[in-house]
């Protein structure tokens, strides 16, 4: 591979002219060179109308080839700021003034309540006119009329430490924070996630996250055109298309989250002549952990390897890894350092030797800055020089990660505290249950009290008693579920995570 670039405009100069950069199902494809000077004329445009480096863009789009396009070309030159299109009135509120972008950008034809809500803040909106014909994801920018130009402050392509994007945290216990992350920190990311699973010109890609995530953005778009490599971007996860989507793309990889690759599998068997004849050699996981059944049963029916691994949108995603055969790949652990270092520190932030519980940390090249505007989330989020990721977990001698649990869902049932993942893997075993995902109910005495919601496969059968007698041989009698709801469907997150904080509320146990 090349030197590694340390801006955007730099890494899109890594796809040999004529090669595609950007396919989609059905779809005219884009090539680098098209997809450079799509960047340039969109730079052009932008600084003409007085809009220049780190200047804010929000984008709400759906998923597609100009959602991926416009965030690679905003970002080119200024900073990109992609909100969930499904976001209400009240959240595009909050995100829009928080942010304080000076545009918004829509679809030509998108009805979305941040159009009211831009106009109400007096954010000029700016609609996203798409041009297929041209070749995926190609578009031009439509300005309304009588837009105050100003000369941009600082014009063309963004240097290293100007801000590319901006994301915000969750926010499931506590406000959400900003994360600035310069076109330096996204450049590291996505080659290391290029190095960690050997990316070539070669790669196509099948995206199906969603592109207003950190997962989607950097594994998905760019860390393949790092290498040069083609993405074919999907309209988003649609588990009755995605068989037909791998039929007729042939991708060599795609990645997703446990939701997915479980819902996938669910209907693998009903299309295992497109596997057979497809052209995968590995999977990817990452956003939340994947259970080792998982694991075993993709690898079993796709008959290649998994690759899991372990990242957060203050990282700019990747973190570690398992690596590719003939690296080992341990099942149940994350991998190993990926591209920043990475330890375990304890609550003073001193490193733990191997084999110690304690809190992973992080530092290195694609670690953001800090958040903005909020030093007394920086003062926690931080110790001599590593950033604290809120997850407990451990390393092993060989340098592979586990996580035990994310810190503030460790349950703490009368001073026991209880890992919800071990529970999580021990009712997996049970061959009735599909997913499952353990949480903390309140309780008067004991303060809090473990609880799990399962969805069981299809034409199997399993009641309550039968996996709280399961769990009981496999687990200490404090950890096993005093309550286990059977759901239809486990509620998930916007990018198809399934969240334990809240959990108790949304099921109305709290």
């Amino acid at each position: 591979m090349s030197t590694s670039a340390s801006t955007v405009t730099g890494l899109l100069e890594r796809g040999a002219h004529d090669a595609t950069g950007l396919s989609a199902p059905g779809g005219v494809p884009l090539t680098y060179r098209s997809l450079r000077k799509l960047a340039s004329d969109t730079l052009a445009v932008l600084n003409a109308q007085g809009i220049g480096r780190n200047d804010r863009i929000a984008i709400v789009l759906d998923n597609g080839p100009e959602m991926a396009a416009a965030f690679l070309c905003i970002c080119a030159g200024a900073t990109a700021a992609p909100l969930n299109p499904a976001y209400r009135t009240d959240e595009f509120e909050f995100y829009l003034s928080d942010l304080k972008a000076r545009l918004l950008v829509v679809g030509r034809e998108m009805s979305s309540p941040a159009v009211e809500v831009a106009k109400r803040l007096e954010i000029p909106l700016v609609r996203l006119v798409p041009a297929p014909e041209k070749g995926a994801g190609s578009f031009s920018l439509e300005f309304p009329q009588g837009f105050a130009t100003r000369r941009a402050e600082e014009s063309g392509a963004a240097a290293p430490e100007d801000t590319a994007l901006v994301l915000h945290t969750s926010g499931t216990t506590s406000r959400p924070k900003i994360v600035p992350l310069s076109q330096r920190n996204v450049c590291a990311s996505a080659y290391n996630v290029s190095r960690a699973v050997a990316f070539t010109a070669a790669d196509r890609g099948l995206n199906i996250m969603p592109l207003f995530h950190i997962h989607g953005l950097i594994a998905g778009i760019l860390a393949p055109l790092s290498a040069g490599g083609e993405v074919c971007c999907t309209t988003g996860f649609n588990a009755l298309k995605f068989f037909s989507w791998m039929a007729e793309v042939h991708p060599t990889w795609y990645t997703a989250v446990p939701t997915m690759h479980q819902t996938i599998l669910s209907r693998a068997t009903k299309n295992l002549d497109v596997i057979k004849a497809g052209s995968l050699r590995f999977i990817r996981s990452s956003s939340s952990s994947l259970a080792p059944q998982v694991i075993r049963e993709l690898e079993e029916t796709f008959g290649i390897p998994v690759i899991e691994a372990y990242g957060m949108t203050e990282a700019a995603h990747q973190m570690t890894s398992n690596p590719l055969p003939p690296g080992k790949r341990k099942p149940g652990t994350v991998g190993r350092a990926a591209g920043p270092e990475v330890c375990v520190i304890d609550t003073e932030g001193n490193p733990l030797a191997s084999g110690v519980v304690g809190e992973i940390a992080i530092q290195g090249e694609n670690v953001m800055p800090g958040y903005e505007n909020n030093p007394k989330a920086n003062a926690e989020a931080y110790a001599k020089n590593w950033f604290r990721t809120g997850d407990q977990g451990v390393v092993d001698a060989e340098g592979y990660v586990t996580i035990t649990g994310r810190l503030k869902e460790i349950i703490n049932r009368g001073g026991e505290k209880i890992s919800p993942r071990e529970v999580d893997e021990v009712l997996m075993d049970h061959p009735s249950v599909q997913q499952c995902v353990t949480f903390a109910v309140p309780h008067d005495k004991l303060g809090e009290e473990v609880a799990a919601a399962v969805v069981l496969r299809e034409g199997a059968q399993a009641s309550e008693k039968d996996l709280r007698e399961f769990a009981a041989i496999r687990l200490a009698d404090f950890k096993v579920p005093r309550k286990i709801l059977f759901l239809t469907e486990i509620p998930k997150g916007a990018t198809g995570k399934l969240q334990r904080i809240g959990l108790a509320q949304k099921l109305g146990l709290a």
